[in-house]
């Protein structure tokens, strides 16, 4: 895995793979359990308002996963904007899992860059 991290984790542009995909989502997923868990433990297990507390910050750190999925959006040839499509409960969700988590992008290059999944020379 030669990942150029701060492109795939900050930047809107070109494409990543479902793997790509798959690591920086459980990572995300871990991070967010941890700092959910940590909240509830500082506050009592104030279940009404979980992430107001100590170390709500780490919220902050799943935001790398937006450009990932709009990157996730693009291997798929579709424009980013597709992200919006989790707005809308169940479907979107279903839709977006499917979609990035489970197909193959585009096969070779498609207009936002080179195939990420592609055997590099």
């Amino acid at each position: 895995m030669n990942w150029n991290w701060m492109d795939l984790l900050f930047s809107f542009k070109g494409r990543a793979s479902r793997g790509q995909y798959w690591v920086i989502s459980l990572l995300a997923s871990i991070i967010m359990m941890v700092a959910l868990y940590q909240n509830l433990k500082a506050n009592g297990l104030d279940v009404e308002h979980p992430w107001v507390g100590p170390g709500s910050w780490l919220f902050i750190l799943l935001l790398p996963l937006i450009p990932v999925t709009v990157k996730r959006w693009h291997d798929r040839d579709k424009s980013g904007w597709w992200i919006l499509i989790n707005l809308i409960p169940i479907v979107g969700d279903i839709w977006s899992f499917i979609e990035n988590g489970l197909l193959r992008g585009t096969v070779g290059d498609n207009r936002f860059g080179p195939d990420p999944a592609a055997p590099r020379t």
